[in-house]
């Protein structure tokens, strides 16, 4: 496993339990931590005995978004190059935090997002890419952006509308709007709430160990295919899918999985 300074990374049970590690920051994202969640993503993507992974905050909060320090050195950084040249690397920096972001998604293991605190501007990025979020009652969300007066940039602007919907996601884009978990369930951006941070965290154990009890190979092209989906159209989705299930239908697993149903035992499945 990598060595990691703003995340606290550990694994058990095939589950990935990923934590902010700032909390004297409110989990505020500096540039090591942009480095390390595309780091930590990589590295459960390519770790076969890591099935799930869980992203969580350490201390009172989940995340209070971007630090404003780190925002600084980008500007002073920038602010030093000639005309052209300024606007070459400040785009290169916003792409670089994107794909930190994107490392999310684009990994293939299920990831969940346990929220609790604040959940503010960069933060909503982070469980926007998510899998499946959970949060406690009394977590506070914001798209916080617009009151810096700029543009949300890593994610928020394109996966959020896909989730609640493009009406109530402009509103709160707009005004930056806050809101608790009772209504971030409501509007369908957390799929649960729990009265506190530790039967939420015992909620997300018990979701994360029953999806990783299911075939790995099932659990991967299930997200693959979500996504692809998601970006294409039906005819195109459906496609794609025969082609997957070309692939893998005939698998150890399937056989596994109709085996252990016919003898009433959990199936086992490689990882």
């Amino acid at each position: 496993m990598p060595k990691f300074e703003a995340l606290t990374v550990s694994s058990e049970n095939r589950i990935a339990n990923i934590q902010l590690n700032r909390p004297d920051k409110a989990n505020a994202i500096n540039a090591t931590m942009w480095k390390e969640l595309k780091d930590v993503f990589d590295w459960v993507n390519g770790t076969p005995e890591v099935r799930v992974a869980v992203l969580s905050g350490q201390g009172k909060h989940f995340s209070a978004g971007i630090d404003f320090e780190f925002l600084s050195a980008i500007y002073n950084e920038v602010s030093e190059l000639s005309e052209g040249r300024r606007q070459e690397r400040l785009r290169q920096i916003i792409i670089g935090l994107q794909d930190s972001v994107t490392a999310i998604e684009r990994c293939r293991k299920p990831v969940i997002a346990a929220i609790h605190g604040a959940c503010i501007g960069g933060g909503i990025d982070l469980i926007t890419a998510c899998d499946i979020r959970y949060a406690t009652v009394d977590a506070r969300f914001s798209i916080k952006e617009v009151d810096l007066a700029i543009v949300a940039d890593t994610g928020t602007l394109q996966r959020l509308p896909r989730l609640i919907g493009d009406g109530l996601f402009r509103e709160l884009a707009y005004t930056g709007l806050e809101f608790d978990g009772v209504k971030a369930h409501s509007m369908g951006l957390v799929n649960k709430v729990f009265p506190d941070q530790t039967s939420l965290l015992a909620g997300i154990r018990e979701l994360a160990t029953e999806i990783a009890a299911k075939s790995p190979l099932a659990i991967r092209g299930i997200k693959e295919t979500l996504i692809y989906s998601r970006d294409h159209t039906v005819a195109e989705g459906l496609n794609y899918v025969a082609t997957w299930n070309t692939a893998i239908g005939l698998s150890k697993d399937v056989q596994e999985a109709v085996t252990a149903y016919f003898q009433n035992r959990c199936a086992e499945f490689e990882d």
